[in-house]
């Protein structure tokens, strides 16, 4: 079965360090132009010539949608790694709807969430490929 999202589809097997996870979360919570921080600064260079976030002319470094897209479907991944240990673990709207559409997480009684069969065979496949990166 294929797993629910490769964070690493359409990018030719770039590998993103943490730091340059940070910096892609930095822009999306927005950063000053006058001065966008040492995180972002060390990593744009790279992410922006991967097209995951860019320079405005006015000065504003955003993401581009490939850079939302690697964002979201990270946090997806944490989401289900989280539910696999604990039920109660916090799900973000978004991604929960994105999670129950995929028929990833079920809800279950008393509150929380589950993985289902299929989001259990799709976290084991993507904890796999990570196996396999390293």
């Amino acid at each position: 079965m294929a797993p629910l999202v490769d964070v690493k589809a359409g990018m030719k097997n770039e590998e993103l360090t943490t730091d340059e996870y940070d910096a892609l979360e930095l822009v999306r919570r927005g950063v000053k132009r006058e001065n966008p921080g040492a995180c972002v600064g060390r990593n744009l260079k790279k992410l922006s010539g991967l097209k995951m976030m860019q320079t405005m002319r006015d000065g504003r470094i955003v993401l581009t949608e490939k850079g939302q897209q690697l964002l979201f479907l990270r946090r997806c991944v944490q989401t289900m790694k989280a539910l696999a240990n604990d039920p109660m673990a916090p799900v973000d709207a978004d991604v929960g709807r994105f999670l129950s559409i995929k028929s990833h997480i079920v809800p279950v009684e008393g509150g929380g969430h589950a993985l289902s069969d299929k989001g259990r065979e799709s976290l084991e496949d993507i904890q796999r490929n990570e196996r396999e990166r390293r």
